[in-house]
């Protein structure tokens, strides 16, 4: 029996993959490279410091671990000034209203993410109140598949990995809730997420009865 829901948050809650895509291209081109949007589909779930890796690999650029902090902060600072505008009209379609009926069902919610500013979003956009627990980039060391922020986030909610189903629209977020122990909904394409248990287009096709089927 299902009693917690563990979402992901970038195009799960929000779609903040654009302000992520304008901040690496920008980065990008001031390291004289080009950065494609298909390239930034690869990125999905995927750490800050490992996507930067990416893409300077892509790029041809070597540098140092210190140079490569200072280019994922300077990156990150023009990221937060695009998520600090904001609003609750920046929530995916359905999300809300799932949130809602989830908790009244008496369902546990919470958010696993490999985001380090998922807090901010959810304030922003003021769905905070409605998650029981929140995991992000800043509590955990390992990114996706790594099951360790799904298995965090469990343990927060004291459930049973076994009885939580967790939403997810990465290929990387889909393994790590498998390797959790955990059911895993697809938010997407149903042949990219083929291992996930379901694949829905988003939250708005989802609903208790549903997901207790």
């Amino acid at each position: 029996m299902i009693q917690a829901c563990i979402f992901d948050l970038d195009g799960v809650i929000v779609d903040t993959a654009v302000y992520h895509y304008k901040a690496w291209k920008k980065l990008a081109r001031e390291l004289e490279f080009d950065f494609t949007e298909e390239q930034n589909e690869k990125l999905k779930g995927i750490s800050r410091m490992r996507s930067l890796q990416l893409i300077l690999e892509w790029g041809g650029v070597d540098k140092t671990p210190l140079e490569q902090q200072e280019l994922a902060t300077r990156k990150n600072d023009w990221y937060v000034a695009m998520i600090n505008g904001m609003t609750p009209q920046d929530i995916l379609p359905g999300v809300e209203t799932f949130l809602q009926q989830a908790r009244a069902a008496g369902l546990r919610t919470g958010l696993g993410s490999a985001s380090k500013n998922a807090g901010l979003i959810l304030e922003r956009t003021g769905l905070l109140h409605l998650f029981d627990a929140i995991v992000d980039g800043n509590t955990v060391t390992a990114s996706k598949p790594d099951p360790e922020v799904f298995l965090q986030c469990a343990r927060l909610l004291n459930i049973t990995p076994a009885h939580c189903v967790v939403f997810e629209d990465a290929i990387a977020g889909i393994a790590a809730a498998k390797a959790a122990g955990m059911k895993a909904i697809g938010i997407g394409d149903p042949i990219t997420l083929q291992d996930a248990d379901e694949v829905i287009p988003g939250l708005d096709h989802m609903s208790i009865e549903k997901l207790k089927a």
